[in-house]
Formats: structure tokens, C-alpha cells, sequence
């Protein structure tokens, strides 16, 4: 009987792999199906479009700038502590060029170090590597334009950035959705909870607009044009490997459909050269932190040099990041808290309305979902991180009706307010 039992067994299991495999194939092939239609919707905008689109970003700014007035002034009558260095707040300027981006001052002003700093136990502390060369370089050239200083050229190039971030990122959603979903991720995009970020000296917006861009130029196939906006964009923020994933999983995509959606040589090639390129955008900086200052793994340990007053020190290891931060404060319970964001990131990424966003957005959302997950240690900096995520507020889901689209826009400024509180005049960024 246990003879026979065992036959079954064997028998069954292997028939039960195949149509296991059949269903998540077929399955794979439905995303894939809804991917890569065509939206009826979907259109180049007129100008009329791209004003009101320009109106809502000057409108975002102004409530950005009172909002961040606002908790300056209270921070300055209550004497709270500030920035990096614990002190009170200065002027207003001052106020929008503390932390992160008075370290892009620095690089602007000096350069970057020629040694890694180290504390007395001989380990590598946070240090101006982390921080990638074109903005501060911007910085500089703007900076001496009529000695107006890099504090007011890093406010101004943010804000100017903001502007060509959010038009591009409309062009993007109007070219692969509805007008309704397109318009109103606009709208959360401009006076969403981390717009503040856009007025202050940080280097979102410059890498933002790079991105949309490039993202838009894969969507319509100009693969060519990509190359450069990619390049621009690895030496601008960290984060530009989820676009060469994406434009590799594209690639894959078209390849297998070649029969059903022509697949030029010509495209192949160049969608090939702006993979690849941008993939070697994003490595680049680490090479270059090695050969400058000497130290193996300069860049990482520099990255990870943050991460130490949270989890303590230790070797860097792809895909435990998360994992290492949740154990240390939660234990089991945190490996499960993980794993259900995870798994409701995933059904997040395979619903029906994030395929309807096309598979160049739909496959960059979720490289860059990946892409955190896989090198970044989830801190109060994350939520500034996932910017890049914002083609996702197309979710049709968030502008279905009236009473959504209200709730969201209101709960998204008064997130704004409370964020510009934890998250920059008492918090850390």
C-alpha cells in the first residue's frame, strides 16, 4: 500500500508542477497582455495642459514655502534645535540648506575629501562621497553668478528643476494613461506630503526630471535619447540601476513579443546601449570613490556609515536591509512586518490599474520597488527615497471619483505640514 502510495505520488507531483507553471505563466502573459495595450485615452497634450500643469507646480511651491515658513518661524520663537549641528535655526535661507544639502554646499565650495574619515575604532563616518557631483557642480557655476553664494543657487536650481520635473512626469503619464489619473497624480505630486523637498537645496528635482525624462523617451521608443538622461541622472542621485532593470526587463518584453509588436534591430540595439550605459552611470561613482580616495569600497562603506547609530556596524549584504532593521527592533515580528510589506507591494504591482500604466512605467515601478528594498535601510530618509516612485499616483484608483479626489488632496497637505515638521525642522530628512 505504501508502495503504491508512493507511485501516486511521484506520478502526480511532476503534472502538478506543470500546471502550476502553466497557470503563473499564463498569468505572467495576462500582465504582460494588459502592459502593452494600447490606451485609447492616452495622447500628446496641448499647451493649454502644460500651462495649467505649470500653474498647480507655482502653486505647490508657494504652499511649500509657507508651510516650511511657517515651522521656521515657530521653530525660531521656540529655540528648537536644527540640522546637523543641533543649533537654532539662522534666516530663512539657512533654514532651507541645512543637512543634506549643506554637505552639497560643501562639495560645491571644496571638492570632496581625498581620505574617508574614520573614528577612533578605525571605521569609515559619514562623509560628502555619498553625495553625487552634478548638483553641487551646479551649484558652483550658478553660485558665482553675481556672488549670490551656493545657498541661494541650490534653492533656485531646485525649484527650477521642480518645474521640468513635473511637466515631464505629465508628458509621461498623458503619453500611457487617461487624462483624469494623469492630471491628478500631478496634483499629488506638486502638494504631496515630500514636496517640501522641491524648495529646498537637495538634488530630488534635477534627478526627477532626468528620470521622467528618460522614462518618457522609452515610451516612445527613443531609446537613443535615454542614454544621455540616464548617464546625467547616475551621477545625479543614487537609484538610477532600477532604470537600466527596467529598461532591461523591457527589453526581454519586446524580445519575446518581436512577432506580435516589431522589434527593429535598430531599437534592440539602442535600447541595448541605454541599458547598459545607464547601468555603468550607476556603478560609476563607487569605482570612482575607490580610485580617488584609495579605500576599497569606498562608496558603500560610506553609505553604510549611516546605517550604524540604527542597526550597528557590519558587512553590507544585497536583500537584508530591511530584514537587519526590522530584526534589531522587532525581532520575528519584524521579519513578518516585511514580508507583508513586500507581499503588498507585489499585489500592489500586479493589479490591473498599474499594468494599465504601460510596461515602461509598470516595469520601472517596480524595479525601483527592488531597488529600495534590496539596498537601502528603511529610515526617515526613505520616505524622501521612494520620489522616484511618483508615475504610481496614476493609479486610477486615487482620482476614481470626486469624494477621492478630495480626501487625497487634503490628506495629502496635511501630511505636507506634519512631514516638514518630523521630517525637517525636528527630524532628521
Amino acid at each position: 500500500m505504501g508502495s503504491s502510495d508512493t507511485v501516486v505520488q511521484t506520478t502526480t507531483s511532476p503534472s502538478r508542477v506543470r500546471r502550476v507553471a502553466r497557470r503563473a505563466g499564463a498569468a505572467l502573459a495576462g500582465w504582460v497582455d494588459d502592459a502593452t495595450a494600447r490606451r485609447s485615452g492616452a495622447r500628446r497634450p496641448s499647451r493649454r495642459e502644460v500651462g495649467a500643469v505649470l500653474g498647480l507646480w507655482a502653486a505647490g511651491r508657494a504652499v511649500n514655502l509657507l508651510l516650511l515658513g511657517v515651522w521656521y518661524l515657530i521653530s525660531k520663537a521656540a529655540g528648537w534645535p536644527f540640522g546637523g549641528a543641533g543649533y537654532p535655526a539662522g534666516d530663512f535661507l539657512s533654514f532651507l540648506t541645512d543637512w543634506d544639502a549643506e554637505r552639497y554646499g560643501r562639495i560645491a565650495e571644496s571638492g570632496y575629501p581625498m581620505s574617508l574619515p574614520t573614528n577612533l575604532s578605525g571605521d569609515v563616518v559619514a562623509n560628502d562621497w555619498a553625495f553625487l557631483p552634478i548638483y553641487p557642480f551646479l551649484e558652483h557655476l550658478l553660485g558665482g553668478v553675481g556672488g549670490m553664494g551656493w545657498r541661494l543657487a541650490g534653492v533656485i536650481l531646485s525649484i527650477l528643476f521642480s518645474a521640468g520635473a513635473t511637466v515631464l512626469l505629465f508628458l509621461l503619464l498623458r503619453a500611457v494613461t487617461a487624462p483624469v489619473p494623469a492630471r491628478w497624480a500631478v496634483v499629488l505630486f506638486t502638494f504631496g506630503p515630500l514636496s517640501f523637498v522641491f524648495v529646498l537645496a537637495y538634488a530630488e528635482s534635477l534627478f526627477l526630471l532626468l528620470l521622467f525624462a528618460a522614462l518618457l523617451c522609452a515610451v516612445h521608443r527613443r531609446y537613443a535619447w535615454a542614454i544621455p538622461l540616464g548617464l546625467a541622472a547616475g551621477f545625479s542621485r543614487p537609484g538610477v540601476l532600477a532604470l537600466a532593470l527596467g529598461l532591461g526587463l523591457v527589453f526581454v518584453v519586446r524580445w519575446r513579443r518581436r512577432r506580435a509588436d516589431p522589434f527593429p534591430v535598430r531599437e534592440r540595439w539602442w535600447l541595448i546601449a541605454a541599458g547598459g550605459s545607464t547601468a555603468l552611470a550607476g556603478l560609476a561613482w563607487s569605482w570612482i570613490a575607490d580610485a580617488v580616495t584609495g579605500t576599497p569600497h569606498a562608496y558603500i562603506l560610506t553609505e553604510t556609515s549611516w546605517w550604524t547609530p540604527l542597526v550597528g556596524s557590519g558587512d553590507f549584504v544585497p536583500l537584508t536591509p530591511w530584514f537587519r532593521f526590522a530584526w534589531t527592533y522587532l525581532g520575528v515580528a519584524g521579519i513578518v512586518l516585511v514580508v507583508a510589506v513586500m507581499a503588498a507591494f507585489f499585489w500592489w504591482m500586479w493589479s490591473r490599474p498599474v499594468r494599465r500604466l504601460g510596461l515602461v512605467v509598470a516595469t520601472y515601478v517596480l524595479s525601483y520597488g527592488l531597488y529600495l528594498f534590496g539596498v537601502f535601510l528603511p529610515q526617515s530618509s526613505t520616505f524622501r527615497l521612494s520620489l522616484p516612485l511618483a508615475p504610481l499616483l496614476a493609479d486610477e484608483r486615487l482620482s476614481s471619483t470626486r469624494r477621492r479626489r478630495t480626501w487625497t488632496l487634503v490628506g495629502a497637505l496635511v501630511l505636507q505640514a506634519v512631514a516638514v515638521l518630523l521630517l525637517w525642522t525636528i527630524g532628521y530628512p
